[in-house]
């Protein structure tokens, strides 16, 4: 069958235009644990950090940084507390927003689940996002409009942190966030039953076969989902990760 020339190039152009997707979140179970799984495209998605709100006092709460937005014009469909901070909720390792730089690199081990070395950074890019470890972002020196560092990595290039211990008895819910080899696909995880790093890592390789996953936090571990009607409540956060939509 012979297609109009209209068709033809609609067809073209279906074919070489990016596909348009909006972050989705869902639960998710594996090895007898709960968990709820958000996927976001960086390319397609508009993926950032936030840390503080035009006084310059931290955000806080989800609730602020979404009221924020609202006054902008915008819509807050996914969030969750993106590393580790002070009592004053500055960030302990490296963070980039918007092009500038807060807090510089921690590259040596420490007290805590940050120095377990090796820990790693989330590199959010114009049209990527992807987790790399400390070391070889020192060497590497990617160009990140948006970065934070946490610790530990949870994968590294498909292997397990060479701490973890498959009969570790440490349970916490945590958080965390692996990307694609390529950065076009970044999945972000939030146990809703207290695991094991262990388990948790096994998750982001095994399940999701994500080649690198980076561990955010397992005392304040928080998620907003607008697709599932849930934004959790709890103690102030430091950085928080999110992806920004144009009210419509």
């Amino acid at each position: 069958m012979r297609l109009p020339a209209l068709a033809l190039t609609a067809l073209g152009l279906a074919l070489i235009a990016p596909e348009a997707r909006a972050v989705t979140c869902a639960a998710r179970s594996f090895d007898d644990s709960r968990y709820t799984v958000c996927e976001v495209h960086p390319e397609t998605e508009e993926l950032r950090l936030f840390l503080r709100a035009e006084n310059g006092q931290p955000y806080g709460h989800f609730s602020a940084l979404e009221t924020a937005l609202g006054t902008q014009g915008k819509t807050l469909p996914f969030a969750m507390n993106a590393g580790m901070y002070h009592d004053d909720r500055s960030p302990v390792g490296h963070y980039i927003e918007d092009g500038t730089e807060e807090m510089r690199v921690i590259s040596t081990p420490g007290p805590g689940n940050f120095g377990l070395l090796p820990n790693g950074l989330l590199c959010i890019q114009d049209d990527a996002a992807v987790v790399i470890e400390t070391r070889d972002y020192l060497e590497q020196r990617p160009e990140c409009r948006y970065a934070t560092q946490s610790g530990p990595m949870l994968v590294i290039d498909g292997e397990l942190h060479p701490r973890f211990l498959p009969d570790s008895t440490s349970r916490y819910v945590r958080n965390g966030v692996g990307t694609s080899e390529d950065g076009k696909r970044a999945v972000f995880v939030i146990s809703e039953t207290p695991v094991t790093f262990h388990e948790f890592a096994r998750l982001f390789r095994d399940e999701l076969g994500l080649p690198n996953a980076l561990f955010f936090d397992g005392n304040v571990s928080r998620l907003h989902a607008a697709q599932l009607g849930r934004s959790d409540l709890g103690r102030p956060m430091g950085p928080i990760v999110a992806v920004v939509e144009k009210t419509p």
